[in-house]
């Protein structure tokens, strides 16, 4: 008898035993934060939102004032200006590219870019600011009226006298309406398609307005 009152008694410490065991709280340890990055770190490394526009201190402007762009340059940035010159007429982020060597060709592109492509960008070459690219777009107007979307005749008859027509160098059928202005260096290039309408258009001053591939 005493044997079984023995078994029983060991018997119900062990199913006590198994209770306690299933109310013990599973201690969880949280997964430390990710350290913030350095304040130095690149702008590549750091998240998004710490690229805010508002935060980071640049404001996002994508298009110009009207009449900003004239054959001297880009507002009181004149073509020869400095690519700080160039980055205070436009007041936006403009990225920070740079040469692939001392005195190399970049463009400055209005941020965060566009994902068909920019609208305006700026040459930079030989550590000087020599050109603007204005494509994708009919809200840039060219000085003397000329734009994107509009016929060659249209283009004669805004700039009379003043056209020279070349053949596109890539574009079967298209062409290159070079406009010289007398009272400056700059130089005005609309180009066109088998259309005969304006797809894009430069203006800036020699050897680099007449670089077909911009930069590459």
């Amino acid at each position: 008898m005493k044997s079984h009152l023995s078994i029983m008694a060991a018997l119900a410490l062990t199913l006590c035993g198994c209770d306690a065991q299933r109310n013990i709280p599973v201690e969880t340890t949280a997964e430390p934060a990710a350290a913030a990055p350095p304040s130095d770190a690149p702008a590549a490394q750091l998240s998004p939102a710490s690229r805010d526009p508002v935060g980071g201190g640049s404001l996002v402007v994508q298009l110009p004032a009207a009449g900003t762009i004239t054959f001297e340059g880009f507002g009181p940035a004149p073509f020869g200006a400095s690519d700080e010159q160039v980055r205070m007429a436009w007041g936006g982020d403009l990225g920070h590219p740079a040469p692939s060597e001392p005195g190399g060709c970049y463009y400055l592109v209005p941020q965060p870019p566009s994902i068909d492509g920019y609208k305006i960008a700026f040459m930079i070459e030989g550590d000087k600011f020599v050109r603007v690219d204005v494509q994708r777009t009919e809200d840039i107007i060219a000085p003397g009226g000329g734009k994107i979307g509009l016929g060659i005749d249209e283009i004669e008859s805004l700039y009379p006298g003043h056209v020279q027509q070349q053949p596109h160098k890539y574009v079967a059928g298209g062409k290159n309406l070079r406009i010289t202005d007398s009272g400056s260096d700059g130089v005005l290039i609309f180009e066109t398609g088998q259309d005969d309408k304006v797809t894009a258009w430069r203006i800036g001053v020699p050897p680099q307005v007449d670089y077909v591939e911009g930069c590459s």
